[in-house]
């Protein structure tokens, strides 16, 4: 059958003078990892072929019936009303069928929605275009957003591939991946910080909304190590096609060893926040989180986007008081999100001193830690 779809597939493509497509046609759902995507895939299997038996029978019926009673053949219409039987069967038939469905369908759903006796818990945020995990029994807070090479990429214009030059996961790479242990039960909690941001892994067999003021939930257990790869599936603003989510799944001790690198390294961005940096070493640090956090809306070049997002190169904020420069940073201003929640403060003087002797400005000053504390 699935051969005879992608030939099917084809020939259609080929019709159209589309000789080259390298689309995928699956036409069914995905299976998934995990006991809940299989649950689910097995209960529209079976829903499918419910609809496929009720679709023989009726139009097996109405054929035979317009090939052996028509007219033509000296078929008389019978003449006939309220018929006891008929009407019992077809009521009864349908609630029957009903039944056999809502039962699973009832039972997939409980199971979806019971997130009790978790191994862990991980918070969900979402905002304009990044996600953040909490995880709040190890202490461990990151974000998580497209990764720099994809953010080059998507910028280079016409005349470019950027299938071609961003890699094997083009637009679904991010810079900080979700990190999960194999084989245990993690329950997710939701919510968004902006606007309504949707969280789908495919494999995972559910997607859950991330609503501002609201908390959702879900659970996943993942077996079998690897690497799992999804995206917002809320149009949540002009860059929502930019917000990936990549989600590793480690073997329990490699897990274990992931946890003590981002306790490390939260502990040196504590250190750092008492530190005296060079204008080289901050320039150089914050050339890399402006690419980051910084180039999908103001652009590689600091030119920004005419009528929404201002430029930085020549901005007077670039050039003037750097106390303001700062405050705009961490406060955020209107489609501009707060950076004091996203970045540590030796990450914001380093964007801030970078803005300002880079992308075409020279103001000559810098920011240090200190300054943003």
């Amino acid at each position: 059958m699935k051969k005879t779809m992608h030939w099917l597939a084809g020939l259609g493509a080929s019709v159209v003078g589309v000789t080259d497509a390298k689309a995928d046609y699956a036409l069914n759902l995905m299976e998934g990892v995990t006991e809940t995507s299989r649950t689910v895939y097995g209960l529209h299997m079976y829903m499918l072929w419910v609809c496929v038996a009720i679709a023989a029978v009726v139009f097996g019926v109405m054929f035979y019936s317009i090939m052996n009673h028509r007219k033509s053949r000296g078929a008389v219409a019978a003449n006939f009303h309220e018929n006891t039987t008929v009407e019992v069967v077809w009521t009864v038939i349908p609630f029957l069928i009903l039944v056999s469905i809502a039962w699973p369908a009832t039972k997939v759903m409980l199971d979806m929605y019971e997130t009790s006796n978790a191994d862990m818990t991980i918070k969900v945020t979402g905002y304009q275009w990044k996600w953040r995990y909490e995880y709040l029994d190890d202490k461990i807070d990151f974000f998580s957003s497209l990764d720099a090479k994809s953010n080059q990429v998507r910028q280079l214009g016409s005349g470019r591939d950027p299938a071609t030059e961003g890699g094997e996961h083009y637009l679904l790479s991010v810079d900080n991946p979700l990190v999960i242990p194999a084989g245990k039960k993690v329950r997710f909690l939701f919510t968004g910080a902006d606007v309504i941001h949707a969280w789908w892994v495919p494999d995972f067999g559910w997607k859950k909304d991330a609503i501002p003021g609201f908390i959702t939930d879900a659970w996943v257990k993942v077996d079998q190590p690897g690497t799992y790869r999804g995206q917002c599936t809320e149009l949540c603003g002009r860059d929502h096609a930019f917000m990936p989510i990549v989600v590793e799944v480690k073997p329990e001790a490699d897990y274990r060893r992931w946890v003590e690198g981002q306790k490390q390294q939260l502990n040196q961005a504590k250190q750092e926040a008492g530190k005296e940096f060079t204008k080289e070493e901050l320039i150089a640090k914050g050339a890399e989180i402006y690419n980051t956090s910084c180039a999908g809306c103001h652009q590689m070049n600091g030119e920004g986007v005419p009528g929404t997002f201002p430029a930085i190169k020549g901005s007077a904020i670039a050039k003037g008081n750097i106390a303001d420069h700062i405050g705009i940073v961490a406060k955020g201003k209107g489609l501009m999100p707060a950076f004091a929640e996203m970045l540590s403060p030796a990450e914001i003087a380093a964007v801030v001193t970078y803005q300002r002797n880079a992308l075409g400005n020279s103001v000559g000053d810098m920011a240090q830690p200190k300054d943003i504390k």
